[in-house]
């Protein structure tokens, strides 16, 4: 389970989502967040599935990839749909024991769910595969350059958020190195009872906290010696700027929107 975990890998690349302007990513998977959100049927939700899976499909990243990535957040997509489906009682009674009943609209909703979910961790992930850490710092930090103005310095916040992004999949590799080291001395990580099993993280947590803040210290200490400041005056190997791309990218956005729209006046809503 620990090897799924995909958050925050780059996967280099020359397809039409890896050359769109970091800035613009950022604005666009906001945007489609919120219009994933304002899904209300299945007919608009369809479109935002659709969309998304040419999104993967533009980006030539494998959906094995994308898929393992769905993983890690199992648990958390069956216990949603299991709440949906119990919870909800409007429609059809399908099956009932005593007072709890599984109806039309709670699997209806269960699915829902579930496939909202699905896309969400979609385009929030194409994010992070296609766009490289120190890319993704420069359009954190363009974007949040108003905060000056209040006294903020957005590169500090840029820097902090990537580092923590990018570390990732470091801490990740590191946890599953531990427990290698653990099992080969003995330790037993997978049987016993809930107690005995958060007990048993006791020899992985501590490692990785120290490895962690030995990183962290090595890292600052580096940049200190190559006398990083960053912020004011700092040079950049590449010069963001906006392409047809990118206008491209915004152009469907703002259809897709008005497609939800329209679906969700057309058709009832589920939610």
């Amino acid at each position: 389970m620990i090897k799924d975990i995909t958050l925050g890998q780059y996967f280099p690349g020359n397809s039409p989502i890896h050359r769109l302007d970091p800035r613009s990513k950022l604005v666009l998977v906001f945007a489609l967040l919120i219009i994933i959100f304002l899904c209300q049927n299945f007919f608009s939700l369809a479109l935002i599935t659709v969309f998304s899976v040419v999104c993967v499909l533009l980006s030539r990243i494998p959906f094995k990839t994308m898929m393992k990535g769905l993983k890690t957040i199992v648990f958390v997509i069956l216990l949603t749909s299991i709440l949906q489906i119990f919870y909800n009682h409007e429609g059809t009674i399908l099956w009932q024991w005593h007072k709890i009943q599984i109806t039309t609209g709670g699997v209806s909703m269960a699915i829902f769910i579930t496939v909202r979910i699905i896309c969400l961790i979609f385009v929030s992930s194409l994010l992070t595969y296609t766009t490289s850490p120190t890319l993704l710092t420069d359009g954190i930090e363009r974007l949040l350059k108003p905060l000056k103005k209040i006294h903020i310095e957005p590169h500090t916040l840029a820097m902090m958020m990537t580092i923590a992004l990018r570390f990732i999949p470091t801490l990740i590799e590191e946890v599953d190195h531990i427990m290698a080291a653990q099992k080969a001395r003995g330790a037993d990580l997978e049987s016993g009872n809930l107690i005995k099993r958060a007990k048993a993280l006791i020899p992985i947590l501590i490692p990785l906290f120290v490895n962690s803040f030995r990183r962290a210290y090595d890292l600052a200490y580096a940049m200190e010696c190559r006398c990083y400041r960053g912020g004011d005056g700092r040079t950049r190997m590449r010069i963001m700027k906006l392409s047809g791309v990118d206008f491209a990218a915004y152009a469907v956005c703002a259809l897709l929107l008005a497609g939800v729209i329209v679906l969700n006046i057309c058709f009832e809503a589920v939610i």
